[in-house]
């Protein structure tokens, strides 16, 4: 893989996502979003992908990453989604989710929707409340769920003005993430190790289904669905380690991979190739992980710089029935299938990478660094 390409940005970014192509498109990915925390006016913007660090025929060096558009955004973005290709979802420490529509003709956001209290403290009376951020939205149009510090679930739809379903207290922790594990159905990972299963069809405010790490009650706090196999959920957390779950049996995860020295704060497998996956974290690190059934066996000892090893998961569970195939790599029991191999894909790093996304041949990730990364090489 050729090296990735940083460009400075004067904004400490928390969010990066890549605009959807539309289905069945065999086009790269050549826009994505970026939205910003702890600076003094924070912004959601709009980029179109240059070639930036390659060499033209002529000899030049070919465009730079541009900013499409940009708008501010009150208080730090704790997650952003897209809606679909024209409209971006944000999360705010404020409390509030908002719309923004992408105007392709003139290059410019504008606030479509806001739910400006979506999540929020009660006070001692019914009428007082304060602001808890929301920490986490997943979309799948035109709904919209997200989660926050007060423990609350909501579930929007783009063209309804209040929410259509609200678990007031789903949790007593705070819910860090939010993922689909299919249309009725939603995970949530919170701050004290658990994953719980919500299905709307249900009437009631309890979950279907509640999994744990045991000992220790580390947070969790980001999550990713198999996109191939929706029993299959990655979580990360404040210990860095990697869990993998297979929803469908017990309550613990199947495996546990050492994995960061500090909290990890976005998991993502591939979404058209799902062997591989990718973790970054507050220690600066992007890692590449790449479970697929051609990797060679090699030492395990790992080096920064974008060298390659070879971890081996630690299996906690044996629940797996032997007549059923394990269609995973990622679930193998199987001691001679369980080698990973983790690429590093940031060298001399050191400030948080808060958030990447994948999409085809292309990464992207943001930092504290006021550096956006990106290469639409990953696998050459």
């Amino acid at each position: 893989m050729k090296d990735i390409y940083a460009k400075f940005v004067s904004q400490k970014i928390s969010k990066t996502r890549w605009r959807p192509l539309p289905s069945g498109s065999l086009q790269t990915a050549e826009i994505f979003a970026t939205g910003s925390w702890d600076n003094e006016e924070n912004s959601v913007l709009l980029w179109l992908v240059g070639d930036a660090g390659n060499v033209d025929s002529d000899g030049g060096l070919e465009r730079e990453h541009q900013i499409l558009c940009d708008i501010g955004h009150h208080g730090d973005v704790m997650d952003l989604q897209f809606l679909d290709q024209e409209r971006i979802v944000t999360a705010s420490s404020t409390g509030s989710v908002t719309i923004f529509l992408h105007h392709q003709k003139d290059q410019t956001l504008s606030v479509s929707h806001q739910w400006t209290a979506a999540h929020c403290h009660s006070g001692p009376g019914s009428l007082s409340y304060s602001s808890a951020p929301c920490t986490g939205i997943v979309c799948n149009s035109p709904e919209i769920v997200t989660v926050g510090e007060d423990g609350r679930i909501n579930l929007f739809r783009a063209d309804h003005k209040e929410a259509v379903r609200t678990i007031d207290n789903a949790d007593s922790s705070t819910l860090h993430a939010v993922t689909f594990l299919r249309t009725p159905e939603i995970l949530t990972v919170n701050s004290i190790g658990q994953l719980k299963i919500w299905d709307f069809r249900q009437p009631g405010n309890e979950p279907s289904q509640i999994l744990s790490l045991t000992g220790d009650r580390v947070p969790l706090h980001c999550v990713d669905r198999h996109p191939n196999q929706q029993h299959v959920v990655a979580t990360g957390g404040q210990d860095g380690m990697l869990s993998i779950w297979d929803v469908r049996l017990g309550t613990m995860p199947v495996s546990l991979l050492k994995a960061h020295e500090a909290e990890m704060w976005e998991v993502r497998f591939h979404p058209s190739d799902p062997d591989h996956l990718f973790t970054c974290s507050e220690d600066g690190s992007l890692w590449h992980w790449n479970a697929s059934a051609n990797v060679p066996e090699k030492s395990s000892l790992f080096h920064q710089g974008g060298r390659n090893s070879t971890f081996f998961s630690h299996s906690l569970s044996g629940q797996a029935n032997a007549n059923q195939p394990l269609l995973s790599s990622w679930l193998s029991t199987d001691p001679a299938k369980d080698r990973i191999e983790i690429t590093s894909l940031l060298s001399n790093n050191i400030l948080p990478v808060n958030s990447m996304d994948v999409s085809g041949s292309c990464l992207v990730c943001g930092t504290d660094a006021e550096a956006i990364y990106v290469t639409r090489q990953l696998f050459s």
